[in-house]
């Protein structure tokens, strides 16, 4: 087989790997609907039940992503899809909130993935190909939208017990077939004498700390929502749970899917282009996503009049779609930054960001659950996400933006309009 035939080989399979992971990592968006109300759990204990999975997934990333750049991506992904098996089975056993919590963090380790599967799928592909080529592995993120489809309608035939057992025996397939149809490379991982701790001095470059911060908006703004949307659609426009998962999956689908074109228009523009646009973007829908449902009274010349302030389900659906592909070019835009500036440590510095993004994913629906709870205001959660958005603006703006204008220059946003103008 040649090298070409095998990039893409690996391409497609770890791809598919890394949808199925997703899909179990947000299996608590879904199944934790009816474990909230067998439960009786309050905003934040979901917010902690969700989110259990996405720490252990998050935390795992910087270790993975340095012993795939020690001994390569193939056998670090087999191990990890075989070793998340066991405990995705065991889930639907559960009786108690303290066994879900546990189980959930060995759940979660199937987050890791996307730090073995970047760089080993990026070093499959010249450097000019290298940003399309994550963004299509990091399509994976459309697992999230697949969970949002497929259980719904299992916890309503069989009842929420039934996911994990088909979730396992999906991810026992998925290893098969990625081992049949991946191929390993001894050239695309770095020295074995690379010491752990001389690749974690990558913590103390600044720009590293700038790319976890972008990422932590785009990928853990993305996992927290597509965790909290299910059960915001039921709570604030009283859908149903397959009817919810649905228009949920209008936010997760593009998030994951449009990835792929993140990526292209990254290659073509630049990473900095791009991510200033997604910022932008995200600010504008942000701010009429916090806008709460408002009833207030106004004293006209004819008497009070009553006047009603807030999104429909069909605006508020329309701001989360477009909210889901702005993210999805940033997730590949700041992976851009880290194909161009870190190509040979791109394992480590993956881990590193997506460690970040993954933190965002887990603290943000705990953040979620308290402040609606503290204020009763489900829009709470977007209020956070608009702040956050804004601490990336102003830093990309004095990092990049202000930088090159004191140099002289024209701002880095210029080519990218100027490309769209010709």
């Amino acid at each position: 087989m040649s090298k070409q035939a095998q990039a893409l080989s690996v391409l497609v399979v770890s791809t598919l790997a890394f949808t199925v992971c997703f899909m179990v990592w947000m299996m608590f968006g879904v199944i934790g609907i009816p474990l909230k109300k067998q439960l009786g759990l309050n905003a934040t204990e979901f917010g902690l039940l969700t989110a259990m999975p996405v720490l252990t997934g998050s935390l795992i990333r910087v270790p993975l992503g340095i012993w795939t750049d020690r001994f390569g991506g193939r056998i670090v992904l087999a191990v990890l899809l075989a070793v998340t098996v066991p405990p995705i089975f065991l889930m639907g056993y559960a009786t108690q909130y303290w066994q879900f919590l546990v189980i959930g963090l060995f759940v979660g380790l199937a987050g890791g993935a996307f730090s073995v599967g970047t760089p080993y799928v990026a070093r499959w592909f010249p450097k000019n190909r290298q940003g399309f080529a994550m963004g299509v592995f990091g399509a994976g993120n459309s697992g999230a939208a697949v969970n949002k489809f497929v259980a719904p309608s299992l916890v309503v035939a069989f009842g929420w017990t039934m996911v994990p057992q088909v979730y396992a025996a999906v991810m026992l397939g998925t290893l098969v077939l990625f081992w049949l149809f991946s191929h390993s490379d001894p050239d695309h991982h770095v020295s074995h004498d690379v010491k752990f701790v001389d690749q974690l001095k990558m913590l103390k470059d600044p720009k590293v700390l700038k790319y976890c911060q972008y990422y932590s908006i785009v990928f853990g703004g993305y996992v927290a929502l597509s965790l909290w949307m299910v059960q915001y659609y039921v709570g604030e426009f009283g859908l149903d749970i397959r009817s919810a998962a649905l228009l949920a999956a209008c936010f997760s689908l593009p998030g994951g899917v449009l990835r792929a074109i993140g990526g292209w228009l990254s290659d073509r523009f630049g990473a900095h282009a791009v991510t200033w646009w997604v910022m932008w973007a995200s600010w504008v829908c942000l701010f009429l996503l916090s806008y709460p449902q408002t009833d207030f009274t106004v004293q006209t010349v004819n008497g009070a009049r009553t006047f009603h302030i807030g999104l429909n389900v069909y605006s508020f659906t329309a701001l989360m779609f477009a909210l889901g592909i702005a993210w999805a070019f940033g997730k590949a835009s700041v992976f851009k930054y880290i194909s161009d500036e870190y190509h040979a440590n791109i394992g480590t510095v993956s881990g590193i960001v997506g460690l970040a993004g993954g933190m965002g994913g887990f603290i943000l629906p705990i953040l979620f659950g308290a402040l609606m709870d503290w204020t009763g205001v489900r829009s709470s959660a977007f209020m956070l996400l608009y702040g956050v958005v804004w601490v990336s603006l102003i830093w990309m703006y004095w990092t990049e933006v202000r930088r090159t204008e004191l140099m002289g220059h024209q701002a880095p946003v210029a080519p990218f309009t100027q490309s769209f103008a010709r």
